[in-house]
């Protein structure tokens, strides 16, 4: 058996999950177009601040929670710290069948970093 490391599991899901820029993010978010924002990191890291309208699944929980709070047929956008747990978790959301996902590249970093607002 091939093993594969945390950093090959994470370009494997990069190349599988679509992702967006917050730029792109911001412009979902004022076109009126449905869609859910899942913010993916730690309990912690989501009481320290978040972007507005997003709901918490930690990714810890993801598969066992998403199905109750949100439609497969939904347009779901992701995001982390850095865009790597949420590409991780656009590609398991993939595997439940979850058609329309994308993970937020840069995540939570790049969207401070550029002024994003915050809630908490």
């Amino acid at each position: 058996m091939t093993y594969k490391t945390a950093q090959q599991l994470i370009a494997d899901a990069k190349q599988q999950v679509s992702e967006i820029t917050v730029h792109e993010l911001r412009e979902l978010q004022s076109g009126g177009t449905p869609f859910t924002l899942v913010d993916v990191r730690e309990q912690n890291e989501w009481n320290l601040g978040h972007i507005p309208g997003a709901v918490y699944i930690g990714r810890g929980v993801l598969e066992s929670s998403v199905e109750q709070r949100i439609p497969r047929d939904a347009r779901v956008v992701l995001y982390c710290q850095s865009g790597n747990r949420s590409a991780l978790a656009g590609r398991t959301l993939q595997e439940m069948g979850y058609a329309n996902v994308s993970s937020v590249a840069g995540g939570w970093r790049d969207w401070v970093g550029t002024g994003g607002e915050v809630a908490d």
